[in-house]
């Protein structure tokens, strides 16, 4: 059977195979191979992140208008208006003398020091999760890989749940990409998508929530992607990477990392400048597989 094609980056999950441990996976119906992507983007271009959608199309412009603003927005100003209080008046005794007159001087008020007002308390999650055995509960957002510090997040900082219909787009929304998902006991997704603090890349993190460590296992052994270049990720055997080059350094390069720990199959993706370096998506890579097996 034809495995499904992803359209916009070309991956395909596989076809459920036989678990040793789970009941066999219904079979999916034969699909249409997904077209071609298109030819890479010029400079002034930039792929819209994977897994974002059409909540992310609005939200990753506010993004860029928030990034300016943030400092002015979230720490408040101290009052620059304020004035020392008016120095009192000096009259000079009648016996004084003129030179005396002269050299007397007001001692000044002390002028007040204005008190900074502290910034806003960075936001508190809401969500909650918990793993035990590679098994996890909760709320799938829960899992996904922290922002480092000064990071910037496009959309909500929790995170993103995934509708069926989200997932359906990785895949091109090919017919019968849902059966195939459901074969593999396909629960839950999603995604978050951040700017690093220093700016150079935009990190793209997509989690999917499967029947058991077994099913999300077999999924990552036939995800492969076709447009990018394969490539070993050091200390995660089990992991897919994959790497393009852009024509040329001042066009955008990305890279994709994808495996799975316990019943979720995680996923990476990162868009740089010029050529990526690999060591950069495997350090994410390993901390989004500690994330996921520890829980915090």
């Amino acid at each position: 059977m034809p495995e499904p094609e992803n359209e916009s980056a070309a991956a395909e999950p596989p076809a459920p195979a036989q678990p040793t441990t789970a009941p066999e996976p219904a079979a999916a119906p034969e699909l249409a191979a997904a077209p071609e992507p298109a030819a890479g983007p010029q400079p002034s271009a930039r792929r819209l992140p994977r897994a974002v959608g059409v909540a992310l199309a609005t939200a990753g412009l506010l993004a860029v208008t928030a990034a300016s603003a943030a400092v002015t927005v979230a720490v408040g100003k101290p009052d620059t208006h304020a004035h020392p209080a008016a120095a009192p008046a000096v009259t000079a005794s009648p016996t004084a003398s003129a030179s005396a007159t002269a050299s007397a001087s007001p001692t000044p008020e002390p002028v007040p020091v204005p008190t900074a007002v502290p910034s806003e308390p960075a936001p508190v999650s809401t969500v909650k999760g918990t793993v035990s055995g590679g098994k996890h509960d909760g709320d799938l957002r829960y899992f996904l890989l922290p922002i480092p510090a000064g990071g910037e997040s496009y959309g909500p900082a929790d995170g993103m749940k995934m509708t069926d219909d989200d997932v359906a787009d990785l895949f091109g929304k090919q017919d019968g990409i849902k059966d195939i998902l459901a074969s593999y006991g396909y629960k839950e997704g999603a995604t978050r998508m951040y700017r690093t603090a220093d700016g150079k890349a935009e990190v793209t993190v997509t989690l999917l929530h499967f029947g058991s460590a077994s099913m999300a296992t077999e999924f990552v052994k036939g995800y492969k992607i076709k447009s990018l270049d394969p490539v070993d990720l050091d200390g995660l055997p089990d992991a897919r990477g994959y790497l393009k080059k852009p024509k040329q350094q001042a066009y955008t390069g990305s890279m994709t990392g994808i495996a799975s720990q316990g019943d979720v199959q995680y996923t990476i993706d990162v868009d740089v400048k010029g050529t990526p370096d690999k060591a950069l998506l495997s350090e994410l890579m390993k901390r989004q597989r500690d994330w996921l097996a520890s829980g915090g």
